[in-house]
């Protein structure tokens, strides 16, 4: 299958072209390059012939209309987004014109070039929009998000991404262009760039500085692994119905207390400190993020009743294993990092 996968320099991104690629399929890679895109991610697949990498802002109609001509995908699996909810709130501009324009010219590239197609070839074609459950909103206590949840998102990256979605629809309600929507939870896992939660604590930790978390670190979410929602995407594009909308996600609750909690004791055991203190005790609780959403928790039932989709991922060896990811890669992450320390936090007003 010849794929186009956007943003795929990214942390889910360059996953799933590794495993696309490892399938066989022929992938072109068509991403920015911002600061969070990085091809080292993808260093053990560059070299392979069923692997194209193009430098390119989907914001940019022109060039992305061309790269489609060229390359004649049979589906487009778009992922490339500015993602980060702190960095939305430091700078929306960057999140509308990536995540609005750059998904509507994508779009329309998309139905233009699907349009020159045969009958038969544009008949398997399909565009998968990757999105988040942030565009819920928030939940309380109890609950899960599912397909009809109504749309309430509350930061500007969670608007841009609410956006997204609607264009997405639109394009196949409209004009017919063969349209699959996902929402996935808090993915975790090898290759997130250093300013999410779960590096954020590992790097803080190991370099000895306070971990913060935000609030009381009553925030809930639910955390999916990254091959999981790989497979997931996967299963969608290949089994999916035109025109619906997949919810995916980890079955995998905690409180942001908890999730740093059992970070802290697996690098216990995996990198105890000479003094055998725990990592806990530099934990940090600071200011609340603005409009910080209470609880996210995904009801992926659809998923699993309809294309037979569950996570594989038990919570407990997912985080060990993506701790031990970052113990081992520094080579990966360190160029990443000012100075050679963890990112500082953004988003405060």
């Amino acid at each position: 299958m010849r794929l186009i996968i956007t943003g795929g320099a990214g942390f889910i991104g360059s996953n799933l072209v590794r495993r696309m690629v490892n399938e066989g399929h022929h992938v072109l890679n068509v991403d920015k390059l911002t600061y969070a895109g990085n091809l080292n991610s993808l260093a053990d697949v560059s070299h392979l012939p069923n692997y194209r990498f193009a430098k390119l802002d989907i914001a940019d109609a022109q060039t992305t209309r061309r790269v489609l001509l060229d390359f004649c995908p049979e589906a487009v699996m778009h992922l490339a987004a500015e993602s980060h909810v702190d960095r939305s709130i430091d700078g929306p501009r960057e999140f509308i014109e990536t995540n609005i324009v750059g998904t509507m010219n994508l779009l329309q590239s998309s139905l233009e070039y699907w349009r020159t197609l045969p009958a038969d070839f544009a008949s398997r074609f399909r565009f998968l929009h990757v999105s988040t459950d942030e565009v819920y909103g928030s939940l309380g206590a109890t609950g899960l998000f599912n397909e009809e949840t109504a749309y309430d998102p509350h930061s500007p990256y969670s608007a841009t991404k609410a956006s997204s979605d609607h264009l997405a629809r639109a394009w196949f309600h409209t004009y017919g262009l063969p349209v699959l929507v996902t929402n996935c939870s808090n993915n975790y896992g090898p290759f997130q760039f250093p300013e999410k939660l779960i590096p954020v604590v590992i790097l803080k930790a190991i370099h000895g500085e306070p971990i913060p978390v935000y609030g009381k670190g009553e925030n809930v979410r639910d955390w999916l692994y990254v091959m999981d929602h790989c497979d997931a995407l996967r299963t969608v594009l290949l089994k999916g119905t035109v025109g619906e909308t997949y919810n995916i996600g980890g079955n995998n609750e905690l409180k942001n207390i908890q999730l740093v909690e059992k970070l802290c004791d697996i690098l216990n055991d995996l990198k105890p400190k000479a003094n055998r203190q725990s990592y806990a005790d530099q934990i940090a609780y600071v200011a609340d993020r603005p409009g910080h959403d209470f609880r996210y928790a995904i009801d992926s039932s659809k998923l699993r009743r309809e294309l037979g989709w569950t996570p594989k991922q038990d919570r407990l060896a997912g985080l060990r294993e993506t701790c031990k990811w970052y113990l081992d890669n520094a080579a990966w992450w360190h160029p990443l990092l000012p100075d050679s320390s963890p990112i500082k936090r953004r988003g405060l007003i």
